[in-house]
């Protein structure tokens, strides 16, 4: 795998403006402990939503894209290839609206995440809909109090896996990576367990019936292993999940290895590198024949705050299906270019550049023409409220 030297110039361009900026804190990724800036005021905060011992949250995510290619509806239902969420392209349209209700544990809690819009149609199977539709995450916690901070959860939740998460207004670009796509899961339903070991190093396991799925069809359980380690300047997460995934059996295994490296030399600049490596492996139903997919990519993303209201962002990726995932053996590549502004309190616009290059033509053009790039533009809007910020 070659990384184009062209990337690596502009990361390092992107790098040297952050430090130049003077600005206030980034928003560093999930479960990232940057301290904060005092270099300029922040914005006023949104309104806190609570009732009681229950925090209301939520938020609403609309955009318009368009697609160089000017894929049709004939083609393949007028969208982004090789994206999720975020895909119906040459249209505005709404990637999600979210409400939660959460209680921490105390020790007792619960969380639940109702989702609609165009991210809730893509995260559940045709299967899945008929049970699970409209829900992202539904679990209740203990934490009992002798339990040296340890923590219980049961239901319906997200992965561990992964350097971003469904909430755009989480991660630093607008556009999901490709490895959050296709690498990795989107939720389990099962049992977790998280265990601070030390003040700086958590660990846990799950038990879980798959990946993407409330009902299992095939009696077996996969297991995840995890680890968050959390510096002041660095932390770094690594992911194991195992597990069997094929439809009305128990033989063959599909695993997982997935690990992020987050770096926050500056209280304005931050970065990350992840790794996925998946594998799956399957055997035919007379078990005389075994197949053994493989798929693995690498993200490098940088984040820097320009002033107190805007940053920018990049990322580059490099993903190798052997065509489990998507379909067709390839290497993709991409890049992306990310401008954002905090209007105000619980208000905030992004703007994507965006270039996807294959292998393989696997991208639409117009109705019927296969091409190997896609250039995209995007718009985002993400108005939220609540106190889980």
């Amino acid at each position: 795998m070659t990384i184009p030297a062209a990337f690596v110039g502009l990361m390092c361009g992107v790098l040297s403006c952050s430090y130049a900026a003077s600005a206030q804190s980034q928003s560093a990724p999930p479960e990232s402990t940057a301290p904060p800036a005092s270099a300029a005021p922040a914005p006023a905060s949104p309104p806190v939503w609570s009732l009681g011992s229950l925090d209301f949250s939520g938020y609403l995510d609309g955009y318009y894209s368009y697609n160089a290619n000017r894929p049709s509806n004939a083609a393949n239902g007028q969208v982004n290839d090789l994206y999720n969420f975020n895909d119906k392209t040459d249209q505005f349209n709404l990637s999600a609206l979210k409400f939660t209700i959460n209680h921490d544990a105390d020790p007792i809690g619960a969380h639940v995440d109702i989702l609609f819009g165009r991210t809730n149609a893509l995260i559940h199977s045709a299967t899945e809909k008929s049970t699970n539709d409209f829900i992202e995450q539904a679990y209740i916690s203990a934490k009992p109090n002798k339990a040296h901070g340890a923590e219980f959860d049961f239901g319906q939740f997200v992965t561990s896996a992964g350097a971003e998460v469904i909430e755009a207004k989480d991660d630093w670009n607008y556009s999901r990576s490709l490895l959050f796509a296709f690498a990795i899961p989107y939720y389990h339903f099962g049992l977790r367990t998280s265990v601070p070991v030390t003040k700086t190093w958590t660990a846990g396991a799950q038990v879980v019936n798959g990946w993407n799925n409330v009902v299992d069809n095939n009696g077996g359980v996969t297991i995840g292993l995890t680890s968050v380690l959390t510096k002041p300047k660095y932390g770094w997460a690594l992911n194991y999940y195992t597990g069997p995934e094929n439809t009305d059996t128990q033989k063959g295994y599909r695993n997982l290895i997935d690990t992020t490296v987050t770096l926050t030399p500056t209280s304005k600049i931050s970065a990350y590198i992840n790794y996925d490596y998946g594998q799956n492996r399957a055997s035919s139903q007379t078990g005389a024949e075994t197949t053994s997919l493989h798929w693995q990519g690498v993200a490098f993303a940088a984040r820097g705050q320009v002033t107190g209201k805007s940053a920018l962002a990049a990322r580059y990726e490099y993903y190798d299906d052997q065509g489990f995932e998507t379909g067709l053996a390839q290497d993709v590549q991409e890049f992306t270019a990310t401008y954002e502004y905090k209007w105000l309190a619980g208000l905030l616009a992004r703007a994507e550049f965006r270039r996807d290059w294959s292998s393989q033509p696997y991208f639409h053009k117009g109705d019927t023409s296969m091409v190997d790039a896609q250039t995209t533009a995007t718009v985002g809007f993400i108005a939220f409220f609540g106190p889980k910020r």
